[in-house]
C-alpha cells in the first residue's frame, strides 16, 4: 500500500470538541461482511487487567452508505450490527473523553490524548487487515501550536505532524497511544534506535538530564535481550500533574503520568533525588515490557471483550519489577546502598500486609480481575500484590540459580533463553515454561540433581504457596544481611535503619482526612483496632476525650505507650460509637538491608557493559 493510501478500513479522528471533551471517529469501511458487519469497542486494555466498558463513552453513534442512513443496531454493551449490505459503509460516532489515566483519552484545551483500544471500534472479522488513520488538528485558538506525539508508522504525515498514519492490523492499531499537544520533546538513540521523549504539562525539567539516563537504561536493557531492539523507534510519553504516578506499556511506546517533583531540575545537575529514582525506574519498568509481556507473552487468548485470566502476572509484572531498580544500579545511575534501600521498602510494603498469608503469588495473578484491580478496605487482609511479591520471587530466582550454579546460570540468562524461545517466535508462554527454562539451563552446566530439585522446591513454595518468603536465606547467600525492626512513624516506610522506636503505640490502621475527624481507611487484622472493633470507613474524632483529625491523630496516640488502654470515639455512619483499645507495640515488619560481603554483592549487582549479542 502506498504511504498515503487509504486501506479498506480507514479511520479519522477528530478532537472536535474540547472543551465537552469530545472525540469525533469516522470508520469507512469498504467491504462489510454481508450478512451485517459487527463493530465492537473493547471492554479492556491490554496491561491493565479489569473490565472499563469504554464503550460507555461513545454518546452517539450512526452509519450510512454512500450517504443515505442505515440502521445500526446494538446487540450487547459493546458491539452494535449493521444490516446485510455490500456497498462501502460509513459509521459516525462520539466518544467522550475525561479520563486523565493512561488506560483510556482524554481531552481538553490542554491536550489530547487517546489509546486505540477506547476510541476505534473494531471491525469483527476484519482485525486482521492494515488500516489508516487520519488524525485531524483540533480547531480551537489554543491548539495552533500542537503536534502530534505516537509510535503509529506514518502513510503521509510528517513526524510530530497531522495526517495520515497506518496500522498492520487492528491490534497494531490500538497498541500506539497518541499525545497531541505544545509538548516538550528531547530526542536521543539507543544502540541505533531513535528515541523521542515527550513531556506535556507545567514543568522545568531537566531533559537533556533525562534524555542522558534514558539513553543508559534503554541500551542497557536492548543489550541485555541482543541486538537489534525489536522497534524501528520508540516514544516516551509523559503528562506531569501534581501529584500522580503510573505507566502503561505498548509494543514501541509507554504513556507515563508522574509528578511535577519528580523530574530533575538543571540546576540540581547530577543529584538523584529518591523522587527522580523513582521516575527512573517507573521508565525502565515500562521500557522492560517491550520484551516481557508485549512480545514474551502469556498463553492467553487477548479476547478484548472479556478477563482474560492467566496465573503468570507475577513473572510478567513481578519479573519486569524486579529488573527496572536493578538495571538502574547495573547502569551505575544508582549505589548498591539506594538499590538495597528501594528493596527493602519493597520487602516492607509485603511484610505490612497480611494478605500476603492468605493468597499465593499465582492466585493473585489469576485473580487481578476481580481482586488486584478492585481493591477494598480488606484488600491488606486477603490479596498479595503480584507485581511486589513477583518482584521478590524473581530476585529468589535469580539468587538461586547464582547459588546452586556457582554463578554459571542467572536470571539474564532465563530471559534471554525466553526471547529466543517465545518473544522471537511469537511462541506463548505456558504455566511452567519459566521453571522449565531455569531446569534446562541448569542441566546445561551439569548441574547436580539436588539443584533441580532445590528449584523444584522453591517454585512450589515461593510461587504457588502463601507461606512466607525465605528472603533472609536468600539475600545472606548474595552477600546482603537482612533485618527487621520497628517503624518509629506511620509514614516510614523502611529501606534504612531508622531511629529507635521509643516505645511507639500502634493502633493498626491507615487513616485519611475527613471533614470532623480522621477517616479509618483500613484495619489489619490481628491489630488492636481490629480487636476493638474499629471498623473501616469509621470517623474517629477523639482519643480519651481529646479532639483528633487526621493531622493530629499519631501526635496524640505518641502519648501513650504500647500497653495503655485509651477510649476512641468516632462515627459509624451517623452513629456514635466509643471503643475501648489497648495499644500494642509495632511489630517487626520494617525491613534494612546492609551489605556484608561485597565481592558477593558485586557479581549481583555491580554495574556492567554488555555486549551485543
Amino acid at each position: 500500500m502506498p504511504a498515503s493510501a487509504t486501506a479498506a478500513i480507514h479511520y479519522r479522528i477528530d478532537a472536535f470538541d474540547p472543551y465537552a471533551h469530545l472525540y469525533r471517529i469516522q470508520l469507512d469501511i469498504a467491504l462489510p461482511d454481508p450478512a451485517g458487519q459487527l463493530l465492537r469497542l473493547p471492554a479492556w486494555i491490554p496491561g491493565s487487567y479489569m473490565i472499563r466498558d469504554f464503550a460507555r463513552n461513545i454518546t452517539q453513534i450512526s452509519a450510512a452508505a454512500a450517504g443515505i442512513p442505515i440502521a445500526l443496531r446494538k446487540i450487547d454493551k459493546s458491539t452494535w450490527q449493521l444490516p446485510p449490505l455490500t456497498a462501502p459503509v460509513t459509521v459516525t460516532y462520539s466518544v467522550y473523553a475525561w479520563d486523565l489515566s493512561v488506560r483510556a483519552a482524554h481531552l481538553d484545551q490542554k491536550h489530547a490524548y487517546f489509546n486505540g483500544s477506547s476510541v476505534f471500534l473494531e471491525v469483527v472479522g476484519q482485525a486482521d487487515q492494515p488500516c489508516t488513520l487520519d488524525i485531524e488538528p483540533p480547531r480551537i485558538p489554543e491548539a495552533q501550536h500542537w503536534r502530534v506525539a505516537t509510535s503509529l508508522s506514518e502513510a503521509g504525515a510528517r513526524r510530530y505532524g497531522f495526517g495520515r498514519y497506518r496500522a498492520d492490523n487492528y491490534a497494531d492499531l490500538i497498541d500506539h497511544p497518541v499525545e497531541i499537544a505544545d509538548f516538550s520533546l528531547v530526542s536521543f538513540d539507543a544502540c541505533g534506535v531513535p528515541h523521542d521523549f515527550v513531556l506535556t504539562g507545567l514543568h522545568n525539567a531537566d531533559l537533556q538530564r533525562i534524555a542522558r539516563d534514558l539513553k543508559v537504561i534503554c541500551e542497557y536493557q536492548i543489550k541485555l535481550f541482543g541486538e537489534p531492539a525489536p522497534f524501528a523507534r520508540y516514544v516516551f510519553i509523559t503528562w506531569v500533574v501534581g501529584d500522580g504516578y503510573g505507566g502503561l506499556e505498548h509494543r514501541a511506546s509507554t504513556s507515563l503520568i508522574c509528578s511535577r517533583d519528580d523530574l530533575p531540575l538543571a540546576k540540581n545537575a547530577d543529584s538523584m533525588s529518591d523522587c527522580y529514582r523513582t521516575y527512573l525506574g517507573l521508565c525502565s519498568h515500562e521500557y522492560f515490557h517491550s520484551w516481557n509481556v508485549k512480545r514474551i507473552a502469556p498463553a492467553i487468548p487477548y479476547d478484548l471483550a472479556q478477563e482474560n485470566h492467566t496465573p503468570l502476572l507475577w513473572a510478567f509484572e513481578g519479573i519486569t519489577s524486579y529488573y527496572d531498580d536493578l538495571v538502574l544500579v547495573r547502569t551505575g545511575l544508582i549505589s548498591p546502598t539506594d538499590y538495597l534501600d528501594m528493596l527493602g521498602k519493597t520487602i516492607t510494603r509485603i511484610l505490612r500486609n497480611p494478605g500476603r498469608l492468605q493468597q499465593s503469588v499465582a492466585d493473585s495473578s489469576f485473580d487481578a480481575w476481580t481482586k488486584f484491580y478492585k481493591q477494598d478496605e480488606n484488600s491488606a487482609n486477603a490479596i498479595v500484590s503480584y507485581y511486589a511479591k513477583g518482584s521478590l520471587v524473581a530476585l529468589g530466582l535469580d539468587l538461586l540459580l547464582r547459588r546452586v550454579s556457582d554463578q554459571q546460570v542467572t536470571f539474564d540468562e532465563v530471559m534471554r533463553a525466553l526471547w529466543q524461545r517465545h518473544g522471537l517466535t511469537g511462541i506463548p508462554v505456558q504455566e511452567h515454561d519459566i521453571q522449565h527454562t531455569c531446569a534446562r539451563l541448569l542441566q546445561e552446566k551439569n548441574a547436580a540433581p539436588a539443584a533441580l530439585e532445590l528449584l523444584q522446591q522453591f517454585c512450589e513454595h515461593a510461587i504457588y504457596s502463601s507461606a512466607e518468603l525465605q528472603l533472609e536465606e536468600w539475600l545472606r547467600s548474595a552477600g546482603v544481611e537482612y533485618a527487621l525492626r520497628k517503624s518509629v512513624s506511620m509514614s516510614d516506610s523502611g529501606g534504612s535503619a531508622g531511629k529507635n522506636a521509643d516505645r511507639r503505640p500502634d493502633l493498626g490502621i491507615s487513616s485519611g482526612s475527613a471533614s470532623h475527624g480522621a477517616s479509618v481507611t483500613r484495619v489489619l487484622n490481628g491489630s488492636a483496632a481490629h480487636r476493638a472493633g474499629i471498623s473501616a470507613g469509621d470517623v474517629l474524632i477523639a482519643i480519651d476525650n481529646v479532639r483528633v483529625d487526621n493531622g493530629s491523630l499519631e501526635k496524640v496516640l505518641n502519648r501513650y505507650q504500647p500497653g495503655d488502654v485509651i477510649d476512641v470515639h468516632g462515627f459509624r455512619r451517623d452513629e456514635l460509637m466509643q471503643f475501648r483499645v489497648t495499644l500494642a507495640e509495632p511489630a517487626l515488619d520494617t525491613c534494612y538491608l546492609t551489605i556484608i560481603d561485597e565481592e558477593t554483592v558485586r557479581r549481583w549487582l555491580q554495574p556492567q557493559s554488555l555486549q551485543p549479542q
